[in-house]
């Protein structure tokens, strides 16, 4: 999940610099801001003035008597749609399980937990831990196969070793029997507690 999230911000951050950029050289042509304020663009630039284009109908033309020109044209363009369709699918998936039924499987009753109630539950649990100071807690994955991700800051004195086992013995597999998961996979990250330091005379 946080490969995807990561990967995720990096497509936006670079859609969003390329349309600011082109938006940025559209608006500057357009409303002939190189003139007014007395810029020199660089040799080359587009859309310096109101009634340039982007390309003009000699680029646009160059290449389309040539052989090779739409199979290539075809072929990237259904690349593009292609990863345009698989991210926008991974989009859609479900990356919060939402309500998890108990049991593992949906109820009699359709008796559901909901995901926030759990996770508060899980860090409310881990921070009763000896060692850990604060806990926060949130669960991705499915409703099916949810995950915990778990987020402690230790105190300054404590092993991480020993916190870990202590982690995964009691309030993950607490969590696990009360939602009747054959399995719970957990992901945690550990810091430490910052403490003053001790000054001596």
């Amino acid at each position: 999940m946080k490969r995807q999230s990561a990967v995720n911000r990096v497509l936006l951050a670079l859609t969003g610099i390329v349309l600011l950029g082109t938006g940025i050289l559209v608006l500057a042509g357009g409303f002939d801001l190189y003139r007014r304020w007395e810029l020199t663009p660089p040799d080359g630039w587009p859309l310096t003035a109101p009634h340039d284009v982007l390309l003009d109908t000699a680029d646009r033309t160059r290449w389309t008597d040539e052989g090779w020109w739409w199979p290539v044209v075809i072929t990237v363009l259904a690349i593009v749609v292609l990863l345009a369709l698989w991210w926008l699918l991974a989009q859609l998936r479900r990356t919060h399980p939402g309500h998890i039924p108990l049991g593992g499987s949906p109820a009699v009753d359709g008796v559901q937990l909901r995901e926030r109630a759990l996770s508060e539950a899980l860090a409310a649990d881990a921070g009763q831990q000896p060692g850990v100071h604060k806990a926060r807690a949130r669960m991705d994955g499915s409703t099916k196969h949810p995950e915990a991700h778990l987020d402690l800051t230790l105190s300054s004195d404590s092993e991480p070793g020993p916190v870990l086992q202590a982690l995964g013995d009691g309030p993950v597999e607490r969590a696990r029997q009360s939602t009747g998961q054959t399995r719970l996979p957990a992901t945690v990250q550990l810091r430490v507690s910052p403490h003053k330091a001790h000054r001596t005379d």
